[in-house]
């Protein structure tokens, strides 16, 4: 059988002998004549595989010798004999001596001699298949196949270096002992690669990356560890893909994988929270193995925990299934070497990073359950720092974490740390005032309401704390305080009973922040406490706790000023009680008196006559609910209104007299009060009037006119004549005033003057007023506003029952000095009527 296989291949190197010969020829189509000869007479033919290797041998040298042709095309013939010949001969590795230092010389230079892409790329595909075929021959020449691969890897052609990515690859599997001597040389230039724009280019360098650590001294990892973390970031999903694959398999089989646990686990773990569902389930996958393995090969250590396992907390998030207990194990004792860096990257530039890092912690601690309470302080200040992320998705993972916190650790452990910087949050890290009231919380979110029991009096009172619940007018400090009043509610339900006024003093306080969302949210959070508790409506709410809220405002009421929160504060309990808040008068009215007393502060005057105001425009529903109202009439007028009517200069002043007239109108002009005991009061109150006719105020001038116009109605016909005829005189002056309401508004008051006037006014001995009033009104009959005319008419008419003789006789006086002779004629066919 040799013997036939050497005479075919002597005769086909005969036939061949002239072609061989025209491969030295200048002729370049000769040559090119020559290789195409050679090729169909040798690896297209159906030859033995003994022939072909007699045949191999003996063309190899003039072959490798085209490779340098400079023709392009003759170096592609040359190339794919050769091949032929590797992929057909039984002993390939026979054709290594002259080989490899020809394509060393070729690919491995300082410079690569082969200008056509395409053909280098044909080179690596040649050398692939000679590592493929020869396997543990190739060792002798591991120096030539390094110093090709190291220039191939950064090859400009794409094509190249995935090539010659896969050759490494094949190269470190065939011959691993010799390997691990040189592969440190390739990570250099694979490193270099990696971040090549081509996105399979970069899953080939990850990969062989995988395999040169795999199959090195394992010194280099620290070297290729922040070029992975970055392909994380990758936008391939194949490169992400292929670094959690690489990541498994070093924490899987990585000889030194021990020493590098702490840095491979975040590598992993973070391909846990990946968009693609693809690469969750195998990093799930590759994580259970690595949990598994490592609790075998540990299983002594870890003998009573698997024995007697404990149960899975009761509030695990998302409801997924509980990670193995290896898995926990190796988080929990790489878990200090591994916050550090999580709080470090946590706070990166790059919106990726931090991302990625928040989801890591909320792996982490997922994996932790308990451990966590021992790196608890530490774990408080990267929550701070991240739930004030501008980035929405790192907030979100801070809120998944801390409710985690909130399963897993204690209440009294987290609330001994948590809520001192609740009330102090300038204690924290943090510069967001609201950061540690977000991660509050979100932990009590995640915690039980077993849990929560013993502990809600010290959380209702910090969250009642004056720091706190009025710290900051920040509409996210004011959202994050609800947040943690519904957590409480949420979890806590029914048993909220027992800080159901520290919770209401909490709404309150939101509340004195109008028109704005956190507002409305504290009215609905109301609505909650009422039905945590079972109560029909706010109402019950604030019966049950109003003398409390009441003292609580009255224990700080000396210093309120026009910035205290309180007033306001104080309009809300009053306003929302509705009916309620007329069966505690007596705790209300005192704490009114304080607040209007003319030495404080106006502009906090000014607020608190506007929320009395209000409130006496519907008395009946609010503090005549009871209709006790009038027992309080003398105290309202003495104390609360008349003191704020005494002229004092400066605007301020002024606008408090308005206000405080506002009110005197509610009271005069609602029904509550009798008579008599407006009567108790009236020559002080008159007084008040009269002189609140003269301010500058249009507004106060009308409402002084309505006010006597009401006193005058509510004392019909019991005020003795020297109080009327102190009032007519000064409506008089006011029926000349600037504005044409407030004189409609002096003629009506007129009017009900006149319809005062009872058996007590003696019209005989008080003619010369009544003479005096008649003349004046008449004189507005000339008016040239027709509106004024009609309303003196109207006037004289009702003044015509008083003394209808005085009234005529004057009149019949104007009409013949021909003045408002209509008006006149009106007036006496009225006159004559009666």
């Amino acid at each position: 059988m040799a013997a036939e296989n050497s005479r075919a291949a002597a005769d086909v190197l005969k036939s061949l002998a002239r072609h061989l010969n025209c491969l030295n020829e200048d002729n370049k189509s000769a040559r090119r004549r020559a290789l195409e000869a050679v090729k169909r007479e040798t690896v297209e033919q159906c030859l033995s595989g003994g022939a072909l290797q007699e045949l191999f041998g003996g063309l190899l040298k003039a072959l490798l010798k085209c490779l340098s042709d400079p023709v392009e095309t003759c170096r592609d013939t040359a190339i794919q004999i050769i091949t032929g010949f590797i992929r057909a001969v039984p002993k390939p590795e026979d054709s290594l001596p002259y080989l490899m230092p020809a394509l060393a010389q070729r690919l491995g230079g300082k410079e690569i001699l082969e200008p056509a892409e395409e053909l280098r790329l044909a080179l690596m595909e040649m050398l692939s298949l000679v590592v493929e075929v020869c396997g543990r021959q190739l060792a002798p020449y591991l120096e030539d196949m390094i110093k090709i691969l190291q220039r191939t890897i950064t090859d400009p052609f794409p094509e190249v270096k995935k090539e010659s990515c896969k050759c490494v690859i094949s190269v470190a599997q065939s011959i691993p002992d010799h390997f691990h001597l040189q592969a440190e040389s390739l990570l250099k230039p694979l490193l270099q690669t990696i971040s090549h724009q081509h996105s399979q280019v970069r899953v080939s360098v990850t990969q062989a990356v995988g395999t040169v650590i795999q199959h090195s001294a394992g010194k280099n990892v620290d070297d290729v560890l922040s070029h992975l973390a970055q392909r994380l970031f990758d936008d391939s999903p194949r490169v992400r893909k292929t670094v959690t694959v690489v990541v498994g398999d070093w924490l899987l089989r990585l000889p030194d994988r021990y020493s590098y646990f702490h840095k491979l686990i975040p590598l992993l773990l973070s391909s846990l929270s990946d968009e693609i569902p693809e690469i969750r389930s195998l990093a799930e996958d590759l994580w259970k193995k690595v949990g598994s393995q490592w609790e075998k090969e540990n299983e002594d250590d870890l003998k009573d925990k698997m024995d007697f396992r404990l149960p899975a907390p009761a509030l695990l998030t998302s409801g997924g299934e509980r990670p193995g207990l290896g898995c926990r194990e190796l988080v929990v004792r790489n878990l200090s070497k591994l916050l550090p860096a999580v709080g470090r990257d946590i706070g990166d530039w790059l919106v990726q990073t931090r991302v990625k890092t928040a989801q890591l912690l909320r792996v982490l601690l997922l994996h932790a359950e308990d451990h966590c309470t021992q790196h608890l302080q530490s774990l408080l200040t990267v929550l701070y720092h991240t739930c004030a992320d501008p980035e929405t998705d790192v907030r979100a993972q801070c809120l998944e974490s801390a409710k985690l916190l909130g399963a897993f650790i204690s209440a009294e452990v987290y609330l001994k740390l948590l809520l001192p910087h609740i009330e102090d949050s300038t204690s924290c890290s943090s510069a967001s005032p609201w950061a540690p009231l977000t991660v509050l919380g979100a932990i009590l979110r995640g915690s039980s309401r077993e849990a929560l029991q013993p502990h809600l009096i010290k959380i209702g009172d910090t969250l009642t704390h004056s720091e706190v619940c009025q710290g900051s007018q920040q509409a996210l400090y004011l959202d994050q305080l609800l947040v943690c009043v519904d957590a409480v509610l949420c979890v806590c339900q029914v048993d909220c009973a027992v800080i159901s006024l520290q919770l209401l003093k909490v709404l309150v306080s939101v509340q004195t922040f109008p028109y704005t969302d956190s507002a409305i949210h504290a009215e609905e959070s109301v609505r909650c406490l009422c039905e945590a508790q079972g109560l029909s409506g706010a109402c019950e709410l604030y019966r049950q706790h109003m003398a409390d809220l009441l003292q609580w405002l009255s224990d700080s009421h000396h210093t309120w000023t026009s910035y205290s929160i309180q007033k306001t504060q104080l309009e809300i309990i009053a306003l929302q009680s509705g009916p309620v808040v007329g069966e505690f008068l007596p705790a209300l009215l005192p704490l009114l008196k304080s607040c209007l007393e003319p030495s404080r502060d106006p502009e906090m005057r000014l607020h608190i006559f506007t929320m009395l105001s209000k409130l006496l425009l519907d008395a009946s529903n609010t503090l005549d609910s009871q209709g006790r109202f009038a027992e309080y009439m003398e105290m309202v007028l003495q104390d609360l209104l008349l003191p704020n009517l005494v002229w004092r200069s400066g605007r301020s002043a002024a606008a408090v007299r308005t206000a405080a007239l506002s009110c005197l109108l509610a009271v005069l002009h609602g029904a509550a009060f009798p008579a008599e005991r407006v009567l108790s009061v009236e020559e002080t109150l008159s007084t008040q009037l009269i002189s609140a006719l003269e301010e500058d105020s249009k507004l106060a001038r009308l409402l002084a006119c309505r006010s006597l116009h009401s006193l005058l109605k509510l004392t019909t016909q019991q005020l003795n004549a020297d109080s009327l005829n102190k009032i007519y005189p000064e409506l008089l002056k006011r029926v000349d005033d600037s504005s044409e309401d407030v004189r409609v508004e002096a003629l009506k008051s007129l009017s009900t003057w006149l319809s005062s006037l009872g058996k007590n006014y003696d019209t005989q001995s008080c003619r010369p007023h009544l003479d005096f009033l008649f003349q004046q009104l008449l004189l507005y009959m000339d008016d040239p506003d027709t509106k004024i005319q009609e309303s003196v008419l109207e006037v004289l008419k009702v003044a015509s029952e008083v003394d209808r003789g005085l009234l005529q006789q004057q009149t019949e006086a104007v009409r013949e000095k021909q003045r408002s002779p209509e008006y006149c004629d009106k007036l006496l066919q009225h006159i004559h009527s009666l």
